[in-house]
């Protein structure tokens, strides 16, 4: 066990990267009951004293907190622009930690959702929701040089998560965007399959988690901006982006849908687009 004894995050690895660093930690989680590892990117403003905003990304079903860092190609743009990056993992994790009975990946370890599950056995531990928006910030903010400044970003389930994190916490961060997500979790089988677990057969609990349906009693009118690739295989079955373009219409919220010929679900899909994304949360981010 890597875990400090007095409640300390341990750092696993730290990497030079772009004049910043790329650095991983472990720590033991209140919300979720488990020991959990998550990944930061510090830019070089930080070697000169200087804090910074902080963009938390959220990963999509069965990533750990390494998909992004090593994938996304996000760090050369985070280091211009004077950005930190967080990346938590996907779900708790553990020999304590139930996953799918069925051994499937698209459910439970690796597949979190970014909720905060009321039935059992998943309640437990699966409060995603309460680390991503609260617990892992505070222990970010107390430990590392921020400005308590917050954006939310993520793919697919985690884009899901961005924004379900946004719509039910007004004030908590400037800014967010996604990459194809699961907007309407609430009517597709990823989300249908989830949901049925985590809160059990009423869908009107459901709806408490789904982007679709917090837009129209939203709080906040925070600006979203979603890339999806028309060449996505999830794209009609699974992410459905027309339903939250048709919700953030009837709400008169804010929304900026790219539809981006040629691309899939891939991680070539984001590093493609990645600096778009965080030019518009430094706008935000100030």
């Amino acid at each position: 066990m890597d875990t400090a004894t007095d409640g300390r995050p341990t750092q696993l690895a730290a990497n030079t990267c772009f004049g910043g660093w790329h650095k991983r930690f472990r720590h033991r989680s209140a919300a979720l009951g488990c020991d959990m590892v998550f990944a930061v990117y510090l830019p070089p403003q930080v070697e000169a004293g200087k804090r910074v905003p902080v963009l938390y990304w959220l990963s999509g079903l069965t990533c750990t907190d390494e998909n992004f860092m090593q994938k996304a190609g996000a760090m050369r743009t985070a280091a211009e622009l004077g950005i930190a990056i967080v990346a938590p993992d996907t779900s708790p994790r553990g020999p304590d930690v139930p996953g799918d009975p069925d051994g499937a990946w698209d459910f439970g370890l690796g597949a979190g959702f970014y909720v905060n599950a009321t039935q059992e056995p998943w309640a437990t531990h699966y409060r995603m929701h309460d680390y991503v928006v609260w617990e892992l910030p505070e222990l970010v903010e107390t430990m590392l040089p921020t400005t308590g400044r917050r954006a939310i970003s993520g793919h697919s389930m985690g884009g899901h998560g961005a924004l379900v994190c946004a719509l039910r916490n007004p004030g908590r961060y400037r800014s967010v965007s996604a990459f194809a997500p699961i907007v309407n979790p609430a009517a597709v089988p990823w989300g249908e399959k989830a949901f049925g677990r985590f809160f059990g057969p009423d869908r009107s609990r459901w709806l408490e988690w789904d982007s679709c349906a917090l837009i129209a009693r939203a709080q906040e009118r925070l600006p979203l901006l979603v890339d999806q690739g028309d060449a996505d295989s999830f794209l009609d079955t699974q992410l459905k982006p027309d339903a939250l373009r048709q919700a953030a219409e009837a709400a008169g919220h804010p929304l900026t849908l790219r539809m981006q010929p040629g691309y899939d679900h891939s991680y070539f899909f984001i590093s493609s687009f990645i600096d778009d994304h965080l030019r518009h949360h430094a706008a935000a981010l100030g």
